[in-house]
């Protein structure tokens, strides 16, 4: 992180006055000196799955599914670091994974909770403030170059983004007789998925409001901050229906081929 001394130094540059810097840009470059993490969520059970183990330590062409996506950050140069939260018990099976795998920018192998949103306040903790965090599932192997660059390229303008692909079904929505009440026009529906990106500050501030709500319940990261700070645009970037996430069988099975084709 740059230093109010590093500011001054940069603003005597010959350079900086030749363009006219304002204080505002200077600041914007200041924020821009934040890390870029990404936090693999690896805190799952799998217990839909009906395996096992937990589903991100399944195996496809001898690696596990964690390695995958893993990989996916590893080997993209606008990613700094790799935090990956895990189960407090397979903590020792994933630094095994890095120490054979020589992930060089997994710095943190953290414990999460029993809940998803423990294991982001756990990387949260261990952030700074301008670092841009990309939370994403562990057990979404196939996130694409393409998610990663514009995700990043939309936080340039935004300090919240999410990915997904248009609903292609009609989504009805039910009430307490199991009753359609309501059809959304699925036209402005979309199917969320991960990574979720968000500048390191905002998201913490969307919890510290969260976690003093007495009501506070949660799925996702990015409805803490649609909720908690509804002044904050989420902006959405296309995501890919390949971009799937292994809950079932049946979604393993498709992801081997799809693993299997793009190899």
């Amino acid at each position: 992180m740059w230093t109010v001394s590093d500011a001054m130094r940069f603003w005597d540059r010959p350079l900086a006055k030749l363009y006219n810097f304002s204080a505002k840009d200077i600041s914007i470059l200041m924020e821009d000196r934040g890390r870029k993490i990404a936090v693999i969520l690896a805190g799952g059970s799998g217990s839909r799955l009906g395996a096992d183990v937990p589903k991100q330590f399944l195996q496809i062409d001898g690696k596990t599914i964690l390695e995958y996506s893993v990989e996916a950050f590893e080997g993209h140069g606008g990613i700094d670091a790799i935090f990956i939260v895990s189960r407090a018990d397979f903590i020792e099976e994933v630094k095994e994974i890095v120490r054979l795998r020589g992930y060089t920018k997994v710095e943190k192998v953290l414990a999460g909770g029993k809940e998803r949103y423990h294991s982001s306040l756990a990387a949260i903790a261990q952030a700074q403030d301008g670092d841009i965090l990309l939370f994403h599932d562990a057990v979404r192997p196939l996130v694409s170059r393409r998610i990663i660059d514009d995700c990043l390229e939309a936080m340039q303008s935004y300090n919240a983004v999410d990915v997904g692909f248009n609903t292609t079904d009609t989504i009805v929505q039910v009430n307490s007789d199991n009753c359609i009440c309501n059809i959304p026009d699925r036209a402005v529906l979309r199917n969320g998925q991960t990574p979720q990106v968000f500048r390191r500050e905002v998201i913490a501030r969307a919890y510290e409001i969260a976690l003093a709500d007495p009501a506070f319940r949660t799925t996702d990261d990015c409805g803490v901050v649609f909720r908690y700070l509804p002044g904050e645009p989420v902006f959405v970037v296309r995501g890919d229906v390949c971009n799937m996430k292994v809950t079932y069988r049946e979604d393993l099975e498709q992801i081997e081929r799809l693993l299997r084709q793009r190899d």
